[in-house]
């Protein structure tokens, strides 16, 4: 499989040519410093012109890059002694969510994320990262047990949607979304939601009612897919480029909306380039935000929260105090 998408094939023809270029030069016996240097220098300007300008669409693709880190990745390259916890106590463990016990610089938190296969046995075992509802009550438990004991909580989000088969409409869907909802939204303890890849629609808002909503600067975050949309305004889920432009769903556009509270910068091609350097990023953002929340009283982060999402949607209009 590619690992470049086609908006980065100029940037991959042009490496290709500067490997190419220094793998004659050192079997030949020539110096080709000179043409070398100006092939690099045209790379770099390339470079800095695509991912300086990327358009929506393009993000999208970023977002969903078949080699961009998961949750679990994440956990394990931000936080130490993380113990996994399995199963909803109900029915199954469902493998779309992950999440367990963790520090965070030393500090004890619960972590909890939709989880993606690396390959298509691991995407079939883990839904495609889409949650049935023993997923979300796997998540709730999580953090109903973070509450009880006073641990922030961390969430990952990285989900096109809830899983949408009659298997999961049999076990109420709709319902553990919205128990999730209601639960986070009284929780006395820091919640801080991380949208990492794709944030779609109900399954993902199950895992982001939070204190503070953050976006790496790839990621996407939307009530409905853009396929989806496409779908339903063209008739057409091919059309999902077209769809992804005008539904305003970077973290650009959402900061700006008022719906997240901070961008965590990606390094140059996204950040399946260099793993380590954006778990630090995050690592920083995290610990930033939990150190402006965990000073709060319980009462302080439920009115915090609740001040966050009363605001979304407001632009300013007079007389709707």
């Amino acid at each position: 499989m590619s690992n470049e998408l086609p908006f980065e094939r100029p940037l991959a023809e042009l490496r290709k040519k500067i490997d190419e270029l220094k793998r004659f030069g050192a079997e030949k016996q020539i110096d080709f410093t000179d043409e070398i240097g100006r092939l690099e220098q045209r790379y770099d300007e390339q470079e800095k012109e695509i991912y300086g300008n990327l358009t929506a669409a393009q993000i999208m693709h970023l977002a969903r890059h078949h080699s961009r880190p998961t949750s679990l990745d994440y956990i394990n390259l931000v936080f130490s002694d993380f113990i996994e916890l399995h199963g909803d106590r109900v029915f199954a463990d469902d493998l779309a969510i992950v999440g367990g016990l963790a520090k965070l610089n030393g500090v004890p938190v619960t972590v909890v994320g939709h989880q993606r296969g690396k390959d298509t046995k691991d995407n079939i075992q883990r839904f495609f990262g889409s949650p049935h509802p023993e997923g979300f009550r796997k998540a709730l438990r999580f953090m109903q047990q973070a509450n009880k004991f006073g641990r922030p909580i961390i969430t990952f989000i990285d989900t096109k949607g809830a899983y949408p088969g009659d298997t999961a409409e049999e076990r109420n869907q709709s319902e553990a979304i919205a128990r999730n909802l209601r639960e986070m939204a009284v929780f006395g303890v820091p919640i801080i939601c991380v949208v990492i890849g794709e944030g779609g629609s109900g399954g993902a808002l199950a895992l982001g009612l939070g204190n503070r909503v953050l976006m790496l600067e790839n990621a996407i975050y939307s009530v409905i897919s853009p396929n989806g949309a496409a779908s339903i305004l063209w008739k057409d889920a091919s059309k999902a480029d077209q769809a992804a432009e005008a539904m305003k769903i970077t973290a650009k556009h959402l900061l700006e909306f008022g719906v997240i509270e901070d961008i965590i910068p990606e390094p140059f091609g996204g950040a399946h380039r260099d793993p380590a350097t954006q778990a630090e990023a995050i690592r920083e953002a995290l610990w930033r935000h939990l150190q402006e929340l965990i000073s709060m009283s319980p009462d302080e982060l439920r009115d915090d929260r609740f001040a966050k999402f009363r605001k979304v949607g407001r632009f300013g209009t007079a007389g709707l105090e």
